[in-house]
C-alpha cells in the first residue's frame, strides 16, 4: 500500500526566507524547483519532495520529526559547501557504526537550513 514517502512539508512566514530556501536547496545542494504556485513551492530532492508553503507564522519548534536525511556519496564534500554558504554544522563530519542487525557503518553530519530545520548529510558505507 505504502510506496514511499512523497514530500515533507514546511512553512515560511517571508518572501526572504523563501528565497533563502531556494538558494540552498537548489542552488547550493543542487536539487530542481518541480512546480510554484502562488503559496508554495515544491523542490525535488532526487528521492522525494520537499515542499515549502509561505504562509507560515515564522515560529519554530522541533516537533515529532527531527530531521530531515539526505542520502549523499561525499558528506564532506557537501558539508564544505554548507559551511562556505554560511549555514551552521553542529555535528561534524563523523564515522559511525549503527549498532543494528547487520551493523550499518555510515558517515553522517547535521547542519541547520534556512528555516532553522535540522538537516543530515547520510553515506552508507560498504
Amino acid at each position: 500500500m505504502i510506496k514511499g514517502i512523497h514530500h515533507i512539508s514546511m512553512k515560511c512566514a517571508r518572501q526572504e526566507d523563501l528565497d533563502k530556501v531556494k538558494e540552498f536547496y537548489i542552488e547550493l545542494l543542487g536539487m530542481r524547483l518541480c512546480r510554484e504556485w502562488e503559496s508554495g513551492i515544491m523542490i525535488d530532492s532526487g528521492c522525494g519532495i520537499i515542499e515549502v508553503f509561505t504562509n507560515g507564522e515564522g515560529e519554530r519548534s522541533i516537533g515529532a520529526i527531527r530531521h530531515v536525511a539526505f542520502l549523499t556519496d561525499d558528506v564532506d564534500e557537501i558539508v564544505q559547501k554548507v559551511r562556505s554558504a554560511g549555514y551552521t554544522v553542529f555535528i561534524e563530519p563523523n564515522d559511525r557504526v549503527i549498532p543494528s542487525s547487520p551493523p550499518l557503518p555510515i558517515r553522517m553530519a547535521f547542519c541547520f537550513g534556512p528555516l532553522g530545520e535540522e538537516i543530515e548529510f547520510f553515506c552508507e558505507k560498504a
